[in-house]
Protein backbone atom coordinates (compact mmCIF):
# COMPACT_ATOMS: atom_id res chain seq x y z
CA UNK A 1 0.00 0.00 0.00
CA UNK A 2 1.33 3.64 -0.10
CA UNK A 3 3.54 4.84 2.23
CA UNK A 4 4.03 8.24 3.24
CA UNK A 5 7.02 9.00 6.05
CA UNK A 6 7.39 12.20 7.45
CA UNK A 7 10.47 13.21 9.28
CA UNK A 8 13.34 16.21 9.77
CA UNK A 9 11.02 18.21 12.25
CA UNK A 10 12.29 19.77 16.01
CA UNK A 11 12.64 22.12 18.32
CA UNK A 12 14.63 25.32 17.35
CA UNK A 13 14.82 28.86 17.84
CA UNK A 14 13.65 31.58 15.68
CA UNK A 15 15.81 32.35 12.86
CA UNK A 16 17.01 28.66 12.14
CA UNK A 17 16.44 25.94 9.54
CA UNK A 18 15.12 22.61 9.16
CA UNK A 19 14.57 20.49 6.14
CA UNK A 20 11.80 18.17 6.42
CA UNK A 21 11.52 14.58 4.30
CA UNK A 22 9.28 12.88 2.69
CA UNK A 23 9.94 8.97 1.68
CA UNK A 24 7.13 7.17 -0.54
CA UNK A 25 6.54 3.76 -0.95
CA UNK A 26 3.64 1.65 -3.11
CA UNK A 27 3.69 4.23 -5.43
CA UNK A 28 5.20 5.26 -8.79
CA UNK A 29 6.51 8.54 -7.44
CA UNK A 30 7.12 10.33 -10.66
CA UNK A 31 3.53 10.64 -11.45
CA UNK A 32 2.21 12.08 -8.49
CA UNK A 33 2.46 15.77 -7.41
CA UNK A 34 3.19 16.62 -3.87
CA UNK A 35 2.36 18.90 -1.26
CA UNK A 36 3.45 20.22 1.93
CA UNK A 37 0.59 21.19 4.48
CA UNK A 38 0.96 22.29 8.00
CA UNK A 39 -2.07 21.75 11.05
CA UNK A 40 -1.51 24.03 14.25
CA UNK A 41 -3.30 23.21 17.35
CA UNK A 42 -7.05 24.53 16.79
CA UNK A 43 -6.44 25.19 13.06
CA UNK A 44 -7.64 23.69 10.32
CA UNK A 45 -5.02 22.07 7.91
CA UNK A 46 -3.02 24.82 5.56
CA UNK A 47 -1.49 24.80 2.36
CA UNK A 48 2.30 25.17 2.85
CA UNK A 49 3.59 24.34 -0.67
CA UNK A 50 3.00 22.20 -3.76
CA UNK A 51 5.50 20.70 -6.65
CA UNK A 52 4.83 18.90 -9.72
CA UNK A 53 5.44 15.08 -10.89
CA UNK A 54 8.80 16.66 -12.38
CA UNK A 55 9.61 18.83 -10.22
CA UNK A 56 9.40 22.07 -12.64
CA UNK A 57 6.44 23.87 -11.20
CA UNK A 58 6.26 24.84 -7.37
CA UNK A 59 3.66 27.17 -5.74
CA UNK A 60 3.99 28.47 -1.85
CA UNK A 61 1.72 29.89 0.68
CA UNK A 62 2.13 33.30 0.96
CA UNK A 63 2.93 33.10 4.25
CA UNK A 64 6.05 31.08 3.42
CA UNK A 65 8.16 32.22 -0.08
CA UNK A 66 10.87 33.08 0.15
CA UNK A 67 11.88 31.47 3.18
CA UNK A 68 10.71 27.73 2.46
CA UNK A 69 11.70 25.27 -0.62
CA UNK A 70 10.27 22.70 -2.36
CA UNK A 71 12.16 20.01 -3.90
CA UNK A 72 12.22 16.20 -4.95
CA UNK A 73 14.13 13.30 -5.96
CA UNK A 74 12.28 11.05 -8.13
CA UNK A 75 15.08 8.67 -7.91
CA UNK A 76 14.91 8.70 -4.30
CA UNK A 77 11.20 8.64 -3.89
CA UNK A 78 11.83 11.67 -1.64
CA UNK A 79 10.23 15.37 -1.55
CA UNK A 80 12.25 18.07 0.78
CA UNK A 81 10.63 21.06 2.38
CA UNK A 82 13.59 23.20 3.41
CA UNK A 83 12.55 25.64 5.28
CA UNK A 84 14.57 28.53 6.81
CA UNK A 85 14.22 31.64 9.02
CA UNK A 86 11.38 30.39 10.80
CA UNK A 87 9.09 31.81 12.64
CA UNK A 88 7.11 30.66 16.13
CA UNK A 89 4.16 30.80 13.66
CA UNK A 90 5.44 27.76 11.78
CA UNK A 91 5.09 26.12 14.53
CA UNK A 92 2.80 22.76 13.32
CA UNK A 93 2.60 19.52 12.12
CA UNK A 94 3.94 19.33 9.20
CA UNK A 95 2.68 16.80 6.48
CA UNK A 96 3.19 15.39 3.19
CA UNK A 97 0.43 13.99 0.36
CA UNK A 98 -0.02 13.31 -2.60
CA UNK A 99 -2.24 13.24 -5.78
CA UNK A 100 -2.31 11.67 -8.84
CA UNK A 101 -2.82 14.66 -10.94
CA UNK A 102 -1.45 18.56 -11.58
CA UNK A 103 -0.48 19.97 -7.94
CA UNK A 104 -3.42 21.06 -5.70
CA UNK A 105 -3.46 23.43 -2.95
CA UNK A 106 -6.70 22.02 -1.28
CA UNK A 107 -6.40 19.11 1.65
CA UNK A 108 -9.23 17.04 0.09
CA UNK A 109 -8.13 16.96 -3.39
CA UNK A 110 -5.11 15.07 -1.83
CA UNK A 111 -5.13 11.20 -2.26
CA UNK A 112 -2.78 10.10 0.60
CA UNK A 113 -1.10 11.22 3.68
CA UNK A 114 2.15 10.58 5.67
CA UNK A 115 1.52 10.60 9.36
CA UNK A 116 2.88 14.27 10.16
CA UNK A 117 6.13 15.59 11.63
CA UNK A 118 6.11 17.93 14.57
CA UNK A 119 7.79 21.43 14.21
CA UNK A 120 8.23 23.96 16.97
CA UNK A 121 9.77 27.27 16.88
CA UNK A 122 10.30 29.12 20.19
CA UNK A 123 10.69 32.72 20.23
Amino acid sequence: QVQLVESGGGLVQAGASLRLSCAASGLTFGSYAMGWFRQAPGNEREFVASISRDGISTRYADSVKGRFTISRDNAKNTVYLQMNSLKPEDTAVYYCASRRAPPAIIPIDYNYWGQGTQVTVSS
